[in-house]
């Protein structure tokens, strides 16, 4: 059952982005539905339903509009993980989870939630940037849609590449057999892709440095076990609750949150 409501809300998506993009546009209208049996003198009920809007050379049509605007809020999930530094937070968490050997504490959900609501104080300057830059004068009639949508690329762009090595950036303009650019060149496709690569790198990278000192525990505890000779004891049932103590004791939540933030080049 939840597999059909899932189909139909799928169907349901494609048919209103086909009605929006093949209804035929006229002065400014778009004509939804007309009742059939008018005369040639027009006399007759009719039904019309239009979406009515400012149409300037300067800007695209309301169609395209309402179709750009269904497509990013289904793209919205994929955005928030590949352009955000929502990648290297949850990597990073995970990392600390399974370090300490408790797989359901905290929950998945909850390592979910801290991390979007991390990235959303992280990127709170950039979006800030992006709503005054884009979306006020836009609002505002000053600029058009695809001046705002410039506008936006640029601020994303800027704090993607201060988060990228250099070395991802001309690793991917190789796969392109792309020439030099600078920075203000660099395409999303080439943007992009390299900025998951060092969010990966980076949040590997901390996930080593934090899971050193639970291995340390962990090495200590069978080597203890080992010598009283309790070899058919599980080292983890003792090493897991020293390790929770010791991450406990460090304040260990706070440590990695302030490295989380720290970590990145804002």
């Amino acid at each position: 059952m939840r597999k059909m409501i899932s189909n139909m809300k799928r169907y349901g998506r494609g048919i209103l982005v086909l009605c929006l993009l093949f209804l035929p546009l006229t002065e400014g209208d778009f004509l939804c539905g007309q009742a059939a049996g008018n005369s040639s003198t027009g006399a007759g009920p009719s039904l019309r339903i239009d979406i009515s809007g400012e149409q300037t050379p300067q800007d695209v049509g309301i169609a395209i509009q309402l179709v750009v605007a269904m497509t990013l809020l289904t793209l919205s999930p994929s955005i928030i993980m590949m352009m955000t530094s929502f990648t290297r937070i949850i990597i990073v968490l995970s990392f600390v989870r399974m370090a300490m050997g408790v797989q359901q504490a905290p929950s998945s959900q909850i390592i979910i939630g801290l991390a979007l609501f991390m990235t959303f104080f992280i990127m709170a300057p950039t979006w800030d940037k992006i709503y005054n830059s884009a979306v006020v004068p836009y609002m505002e009639e000053e600029i058009t849609s695809g001046q705002a949508l410039d506008a936006a690329t640029v601020h994303m762009k800027e704090f993607m590449l201060k988060q990228t090595d250099e070395k991802d950036v001309d690793f991917m303009l190789g796969l392109a057999r792309s020439g030099p650019m600078t920075a203000d060149e660099l395409p999303l496709t080439i943007v992009v892709p390299s900025f998951i690569l060092s969010e990966l790198r980076t949040a590997f990278q901390m996930g080593f440095l934090i899971y050193m000192p639970f291995i340390i525990v962990d090495f200590i505890v069978a080597t203890t076990l080992m010598s009283m000779g309790m070899m058919m004891m599980p080292p983890v049932i003792i090493s897991m609750p020293f390790k929770i103590l010791l991450f406990v004791l460090v304040d260990g939540w706070n440590l990695v949150i302030k490295s989380l933030v720290s970590s990145f080049r804002l």
